[in-house]
Parts: C-alpha cells; sequence; structure tokens
C-alpha cells in the first residue's frame, strides 16, 4: 500500500506547470491548524501564543481556553473537566470522543479509549502555544475530531535557551513550582520542563496535586530528528456535587457531600519526529510514538459507589508525503485497553429493587485491542491571483477484538443471578467489532485585499463507538449495535490582519446524526440527532502603542432533533435545545503595559444562561466574572506577577445540572489572590 500511495505522489507532482507555492506551513498535515499563525486556512482556529499561556499562568485549562470563541472547558472538581467547543457540554461514557486531544501532532490517546478528563494529562502551563480547532476536523484528524481539537505545542529545543523558574502561591494552601533548562549537549540541544502543584480548595476535604515532566532532545543528525517525553501525574481528593437549588450562593458550597472520592491518574507518551527534504519541494514527516495511561477512581457519583480502574498501551506511526499542492499520508496505530469495576461493599441505600442489582463484588473486567489503518490526501490549488481551493478526504477503519474476563451476560461475580431479573451489569461475550468512515472537506478561500481573506468550507467528520460504549453494557442488552457518530455541515467566515488589529467573524450550521445514548431501558443506542448553528466572533485591536483590547463572543442554538425516553424519568423532545448548552460565551481583556508599573490586564467573561435538562424545565441564569493580572519586570532576570480571580468575589456555579429530580452544581470559587516570582536566565 505504501508503494502505491508514493507512486500516485509522484504521478501528481510531475505535472511541469509552474504553480505557487504555499506558505510553508500550509501542509504541515498533522498539526491541528495545518496553517501558519495568521491564520490562512479556510477554518476557524485560535492561537494562544507564549505570551498569553504565561500571563494567564492558569491553574486549570478553563482560565485559558475561555479566551477561545465557542469553547467552555467546564470546571468540575480539582482538575476535573467537560469540553465544550461549537458544542453542548458533553457528559458521560463517550463524549470524549466529541473531540481530539494532541500533544505535538500526536493524540494523547488511542481512538477507542478516551476519557472525558484526560485534558488534565497535557501541560497547559509551560506550552508554547495553544491552538483549537472549532468545528468538524480536517483529513489529517480522523475519528474524534468531531467538534473540535486542541493541540498543545511545546518549546523546541534551542529556541529558548537558559534557564526558567516560576513560584506561585494562593489560597487555599495553592502552591506551584515550574521549572525549565536548555542546554547544548555536544551538537545536540536539550530542554527539560517541569511542574508541581499542590492545592486544597474551600470546599471541605477537596484538593490534588500534580506534576508534568515534559523534555525534548533535537539531535544534529539527517532528518533533523526531535525525541519527547511527556509524563503527567494526579492525585486527587475529589468532591463531586453540592445539592439543592441555588446551593452555590450559600454555606452549602463550602461542603463536600463525597468526601470519600478520589481520582489517581498517570500518563506517559515518548516521540519522535524526523523531517527529510527530498527532491524540489517534497518533504517526508515521520512521527513514531507509544503511550500509556492509568486511572483509578471512585464512583462516587452513583450508587454502590464501585472502584473502577482503566487504562491504555499504545504506538503508532504518522507518515506524512508533502510536495508544493499536495500531501498524502497514512496512520497506523495499535492499542490495548482495560476496565476493572469492583464494589466493595453491598448496597445498603435505595429501594430493594437497586440493591438486589447491584451486588458486591465485580462487575466489568475486561480486555480490548484495537488496530486502526487510515490514509489521507490534502490538495490546494490557486485559482487566479485571489482564490484558492482547499481539499481532503480520509479513509479510516478501526477493529476492536474484545474479551471479557468474567462470566458473561448479568450476572453476580460468582456466577449466580441477581433478583428482579438479573443484575444491572452485563458482560457480552467475547466479540470483534469492525468501524470504517470518511471524512472529507473542501475549502475556499480569497484575498480581499491585503490583509483581508474570506472563507467558505463544507465538512464531514465522524467517531467510532467508544470501547466502553461498546462493551460496558446493562440489564439485556447483549450486544450494542452502534454506528459512528457524523457531524456535516459548513462555515462561512471572514478575516482581517493588520499590524494593530485583527478580527475574524464565521457563521456555522451543523447536523449530527447517529449520536449514541442510554435510553430508559438502559440501552445504549445511536439513533439520536442534533443540530448546531452559531456565530463567532474574535477581535483584537492594539488602539496606543501601551494599549491593547481584545474580545471573543460566541452566540450558538443547539437544538435536538429527535423524541427519546431517557432514564430518571426524562425525556428528549424534537426541537428542545440541548442542556447545558449555552446561547452566549464570550470575554474582552483591556490591557495596558506601563513602562514604570508593568502590565495590566482586566479580564471580563461572561457565561450565558441554559438549561439543566432535556425537558428545558429548570435553568441555570448565567455568571459575569471579573479577573485581574499585572506583572512587572524586576531586576537580575526577575519578574513579579499577581492574580485577582473573581475580583467581584461573585457567587455562580462553575456547572449546573438537574439529576434524578434534584439541583446539583459545581460552586465556583470565591475572591482570590495569587502571587508568584519567575526567574529566566541565562
Amino acid at each position: 500500500m505504501l508503494a502505491f500511495v508514493l507512486a500516485a505522489f509522484a504521478a501528481t507532482q510531475a505535472d511541469p506547470t509552474p504553480a505557487a507555492t504555499p506558505d510553508p506551513e500550509t501542509l504541515d498535515a498533522i498539526h491541528v491548524t495545518a496553517r501558519s499563525a495568521r491564520g490562512s486556512g479556510a477554518e476557524s482556529v485560535a492561537r494562544l501564543d507564549t505570551e498569553a499561556v504565561e500571563r494567564v499562568a492558569p491553574t486549570h485549562p478553563n482560565e485559558l481556553l475561555q479566551r477561545v470563541p465557542g469553547a467552555w472547558i467546564s470546571r468540575g472538581s480539582g482538575q476535573e473537566q467537560l469540553t465544550a467547543i461549537r458544542s453542548p457540554v458533553l457528559a458521560g461514557t463517550g463524549a470524549c470522543g466529541a473531540f481530539l486531544w494532541l500533544e505535538d501532532g500526536i493524540p494523547i490517546r488511542p481512538a477507542g479509549f478516551c476519557n472525558v478528563n484526560q485534558l488534565f494529562e497535557l501541560d497547559l502551563q509551560q506550552a508554547d502555544a495553544v491552538e483549537v480547532l472549532r468545528g468538524p476536523g480536517s483529513a489529517v484528524h480522523g475519528s474524534n475530531a468531531l467538534h473540535g481539537a486542541i493541540e498543545v505545542r511545546s518549546h523546541v529545543p534551542g529556541a529558548r535557551p537558559g534557564g526558567e523558574i516560576a513560584l506561585d502561591a494562593g489560597p487555599q494552601d495553592f502552591a506551584r513550582l515550574r521549572a525549565a533548562r536548555e542546554a547544548q549537549v555536544g551538537r545536540h540541544a536539550l530542554r527539560v520542563e517541569t511542574s508541581l502543584t499542590g492545592a486544597g480548595s474551600e470546599r471541605a476535604g477537596e484538593g490534588y496535586g500534580q506534576q508534568f515532566l515534559r523534555a525534548a532532545l533535537r539531535l544534529d543528525a539527517p532528518g533533523e530528528p526531535v525525541l519527547r517525553l511527556s509524563a503527567a501525574n494526579l492525585n486527587q481528593e475529589t468532591a463531586g456535587f453540592v445539592t439543592g437549588q441555588y446551593a452555590y450562593r450559600d454555606a452549602r458550597r463550602f461542603g463536600n457531600e463525597n468526601p470519600e472520592a478520589f481520582r489517581d491518574a498517570r500518563a506517559l507518551r515518548v516521540s519522535g519526529e524526523w523531517r527529510f527534504a527530498l527532491d524540489g519541494a517534497r518533504k517526508l514527516l515521520l512521527r513514531p510514538y507509544a503511550r500509556r495511561d492509568d486511572m483509578r477512581f471512585l464512583q462516587h457519583f452513583i450508587l454502590g459507589q464501585p472502584l473502577e480502574a482503566n487504562g491504555s498501551r499504545s504506538a503508532g506511526l504518522q507518515a506524512v508525503l508533502q510536495g508544493e499542492r499536495l500531501a498524502l499520508g497514512l496512520d497506523a496505530e495499535w492499542a490495548s485497553g482495560y476496565v476493572e469495576e469492583t464494589q466493595a461493599q453491598p448496597l445498603r441505600s435505595g429501594s430493594p429493587l437497586q440493591q438486589a442489582i447491584r451486588p458486591a463484588g465485580r462487575h466489568y473486567d475486561y480486555r480490548a485491542r484495537s488496530r486502526q489503518l487510515a490514509a489521507f490526501l490534502q490538495w490546494q490549488q490557486d485559482l487566479g491571483a485571489a482564490w484558492r481551493l482547499e481539499s481532503g478526504l480520509r479513509l479510516e477503519h478501526l477493529r476492536y477484538r474484545y474479551d471479557n474476563r468474567m462470566a458473561d451476560g448479568n450476572l453476580r461475580e460468582d456466577g449466580t443471578p441477581c433478583g428482579f431479573g438479573g443484575c444491572l451489569f452485563n458482560r457480552p461475550a467475547d466479540r470483534r467489532d469492525g468501524f470504517g468512515d470518511w471524512n472529507a472537506q473542501l475549502g475556499l478561500l480569497r484575498e480581499t485585499g491585503a490583509d483581508g481573506q474570506a472563507f467558505a468550507r463544507l465538512a464531514r467528520a465522524f467517531r467510532v463507538p467508544q470501547a466502553a460504549e461498546l462493551f460496558r453494557l446493562q440489564r439485556g442488552q447483549d450486544v450494542a449495535e452502534l454506528r459512528n457518530e457524523r457531524l456535516d455541515g459548513f462555515e462561512l467566515g471572514w478575516r482581517r490582519f493588520g499590524a494593530r488589529h485583527a478580527l475574524e467573524l464565521a457563521g456555522y450550521a451543523y447536523r449530527k446524526r447517529n449520536v449514541i445514548l442510554r435510553d430508559a431501558q438502559g440501552f445504549n443506542l445511536s439513533d439520536g440527532r442534533t443540530t448546531h448553528r452559531g456565530l463567532e466572533l474574535d477581535w483584537r485591536w492594539r488602539f496606543a502603542p501601551d494599549w491593547r483590547v481584545e474580545l471573543n463572543a460566541a452566540y450558538a442554538i443547539q437544538r435536538y432533533a429527535f423524541d427519546r425516553a431517557l432514564g430518571g424519568g426524562e425525556s428528549i423532545v424534537r426541537g428542545n435545545e440541548i442542556d447545558t448548552a449555552p446561547r452566549w460565551l464570550g470575554g474582552a481583556r483591556l490591557g495596558h503595559e506601563h513602562p514604570r508599573w508593568g502590565g495590566f490586564e482586566l479580564e471580563w467573561v461572561h457565561q450565558g444562561g441554559y438549561f439543566l435538562d432535556a425537558a428545558n424545565s429548570r435553568r441555570y441564569p448565567g455568571h459575569d466574572l471579573l479577573h485581574l493580572r499585572w506583572q512587572r519586570a524586576l531586576g537580575g532576570d526577575w519578574s513579579l506577577s499577581a492574580r485577582l480571580m473573581n475580583l467581584a468575589d461573585r457567587r455562580y456555579a462553575e456547572r449546573a445540572d438537574l439529576g434524578f429530580g434534584q439541583f446539583r452544581y459545581f460552586p465556583g470559587a470565591g475572591r482570590g489572590l495569587l502571587l508568584g516570582l519567575a526567574w529566566r536566565g541565562l
């Protein structure tokens, strides 16, 4: 197959007709943007550079990514989070499959083994840049880039010589040490970064410890190889929802109804990158990689509070052959994942039925192996002096091999049946499942003067069912006949970039099919449909040499396009708005660099109201927050910073929910002052 791809590539490049040479980043096909920072492609990409990352110094991804139009990283307990990008906040077993998280061009998890909280495996605090693709992914992404993709780009060795140390301290025993060192090792460049964090909370018994390590070695050798290692560890004492209407406003927000809850997670990734210059403008990019992740946590949010252990081992290769107008690529990946769930004690609360169907002991113990193979192409063509056509196509196939380590069916661990028609937890027999699909995009870009562009994009993306959706079943469902989720739609936009002014406007309309959900019988089905329409604005203006203003805003209407009864007595009605989907998201920042007093930034964050349930019967009103940041250079390569978060001490909810007829909230933190001291030198 590789020989066929190489031959096809050579044939497409043999045309002697001269063609305009694109931006050198245009077909760098593995990165989220596949574009330069100027945003020269027919898609909506937000780029948060080193300056923005260092100014925010985020303690949680929410603080940084709320600067991206149409994105909301909903903050849970500690470092937990749920994601929305041109979508509602998605929760549940396969919700993470709607987004793709990458580090230096490589997904951080295998395609079928994601976790909704996996963003805490990425070190955003020391990123060179964070790039967010809003909307369906391109041909380089494949499964999981359904609503968008987030990539963390690390510093390339040699770009920031010397050393860095930063200390941050704040309320509730928050303390963080960040350090980096870059050095020449013979003819090679080595960079090592680490971050160590410990934090308490306003809430009783809540806190976490988190550590990151990242190392990169750039070799002086053919192919300009870069070898990378990235490790993350999280030990968290978790606090669940506070319950009761408006509980986030009063003393209940300090409580912890689940002091026994915890989450321990580890991740390790290694990769290499080789770039070979071939004849003419052709280049070959090779990226081999290997990954490992493990997690243990108490499922405090369900009856019986079983302990879950899960993880995966994976390896793969990305290969891209790139020319002036065409890039061809192959992706191959192998993975093995496991899930174990054990309930330590018999259920003492709840009804007799609930106690009978949730027995103590193991509920699930399975292994699932996967094999993924994909081929893609990206092609662009200038259509005169002002127009450019961009297109891409990807063909992908993923195959699971599932191995149940317990008795098949909904039986107890010892193989005996439960009362009331059988245990809740159902384990399918060993099986194999395969999923093939394609995604594509067609974009048209027009230059509108020296510093403006208009663009249009048609795109189709998909995600395969996650292993947990296929093999972690309930009651009478022995086989989950699931289909790939698919998102189709178009986007129109216009952008302008100048020396002091930048503006981007975009509008989109998407339709999602085969949405995977769990119905009132506890069956996993894939017959849901939703619609997503919105407008976005990203505006930046440096109106004086030392002053700047930034604004990001998004308006979206997201609705159900089907009817379905769900568990807990809830029902989806066609035409209702999707719950946890604010119509408005936005923020603004006013910054000033004073030659004597340092840099100031006042930030306003707006969270619009949203419905708490599919019936649209209850609503969270939304909130507005103010944050003030300050930085000042001191002598001797030192700098001092301060961040006053929630300046007005607003009582708000990071996320609101209605579950089992009860109001539930993750309360937001009150006013807090964080101080930082940093050194950077040779």
